[in-house]
């Protein structure tokens, strides 16, 4: 077996690789690589030359030029000083790291950006839109079988790229339930939990917040089958999801979301209040 090809010491990992089922990603690379080669044409440089300058081996600039691998952010830069791009290559870098973050990730933060209200209730996790980086590692560290530490990056990044919803103007309204139990899980260690309680109290006060805890002692209630979630947007569309409803599949018919909102705001009803909750998240900051 060949060496991998490497950049700056690391090796070129398969979570570089292109999602064959991924056709908005497939035809950002084909532009990007045929941009690349274009320009690499246009100041006379040859492959064998250009991967010397950039530190990377001839067969990955083919993949990269040839739209078959994601090229990095340090490839996109050292092209770009030495084609003297003039910003034509680095304009192409934020849809390129987009291209890094799995489909179904980038499918649900659209639709987050769009949504002027979020309504989510977590059963096994804390929400991703309100993990730190930190927690997030941590929980996907856990899973089986293990992600290569670049796919783990990959998916931590893009887990917190959908956070920018709490950054647009005017904010969305966002409510969130969450389990007792998923705070009192230990994921990470002792500084991680206390980032993550100190992160979910800050997120909790803002205006455009509700944040709920119920309490293990509740009563038994509509998301005990699993996570639900209701977008809606401000042409009067929405769109809901529910892992014990309509196969677990996002669904727009009417019907079928007046469901999913019922079971949500029956959750909310038996939830702790805003400020309790906060008070219960204080209190296991205190205790961790």
């Amino acid at each position: 077996m060949s060496e991998p090809e490497r950049v700056n010491g690391e090796a070129d990992d398969p979570g570089w690789e292109v999602d064959p089922d991924d056709e908005w990603g497939l035809a950002v690379l084909a532009t990007v690589g045929r941009q690349l080669k274009l320009r690499r044409e246009t100041v006379g440089m040859r492959v064998a030359d250009f991967a010397v300058a950039v530190g990377y081996g001839e067969d990955l600039v083919y993949k990269i030029e040839g739209g078959k691998r994601i090229p990095r952010p340090e490839y996109l830069d050292k092209s770009e000083e030495v084609l003297r791009a003039d910003g034509l290559i680095s304009a192409m870098k934020e849809d390129v790291e987009k291209v890094r973050y799995p489909k179904k990730v980038r499918a649900l933060a659209k639709l987050e950006a769009r949504a002027v209200e979020i309504g989510v209730y977590e059963s096994n996790n804390i929400p991703g839109l309100l993990q730190t980086p930190e927690h997030a590692r941590a929980l996907l560290e856990s899973w089986q079988p293990s992600y290569s530490p670049e796919d783990l990056e990959r998916r931590v990044a893009a887990r917190v790229a959908r956070c920018s919803v709490f950054d647009r103007s005017p904010a969305p309204a966002l409510g969130f339930v969450l389990e007792e139990a998923t705070l009192r899980r230990k994921v990470g260690g002792t500084m991680v939990r206390r980032q993550q309680f100190e992160h979910l109290l800050e997120v909790g006060r803002l205006n455009s917040v509700t944040l709920q805890v119920m309490p293990m002692d509740s009563a038994a209630h509509p998301g005990m089958s699993g996570r639900i979630e209701v977008l809606k947007f401000e042409d009067g569309t929405a769109v809901g999801r529910s892992d014990g409803a309509f196969s677990g599949r996002p669904t727009t018919i009417p019907k079928q979301l007046r469901i999913l909102e019922l079971r949500y705001g029956t959750i909310r009803a038996q939830a702790l209040p805003p400020r309790e909750s906060l008070a219960f998240i204080e209190q296991l900051l205190g205790e961790t």
